[in-house]
């Protein structure tokens, strides 16, 4: 006997970000230059106008959602913290793809080295890699 559907869609997360921009398709265009995400198949839903209202995207094993502003839909800028295997080449690729540096890459106590962006639509992306070397704390 076949197990009944789970309440949650294949290869998506229990929580899932969601997040609301004016132009989805320009944030899956930021993603795939920046963290060589991967836009998912069969997820993107167009408006009348041929306008994306909803797109999702993976960036290795995360699935990220995001929709169109409009109404009662407000864009709401939020915080993402990304774990890459190169923080330097990543944080290269962000500016490059319209991203403002808030703080180049450096090392960190917290055992990361990583730098902040804002991308073009407000949000913020912690670029890390994570290191291990921790500053001592009391």
């Amino acid at each position: 006997m076949a197990a009944p559907p789970s309440h949650v869609p294949l290869g998506f997360a229990t929580v899932t970000p969601y997040i609301t921009v004016d132009d989805p398709a320009r944030l899956v265009e930021f993603a795939k230059a920046v963290f060589d995400g991967e836009e998912l198949r069969g997820q993107r839903v167009m408006n009348d106008d041929g306008k994306t209202l909803h797109a999702a995207f993976r960036i290795e094993s995360c699935i990220i959602e995001a929709g169109r502003a409009s109404g009662q839909w407000k864009g709401m800028p939020t915080a993402l913290h990304v774990y890459v295997r190169d923080a330097e080449s990543a944080y290269a690729r962000a500016l490059k793809a319209g991203a403002v540096s808030i703080h180049e890459v450096r090392d960190m106590d917290y055992g990361e080295r990583s730098a902040t962006v804002r991308d073009p639509f407000g949000n913020h992306w912690y670029i890390a890699t994570y290191t291990g070397k921790s500053a001592k704390r009391s």
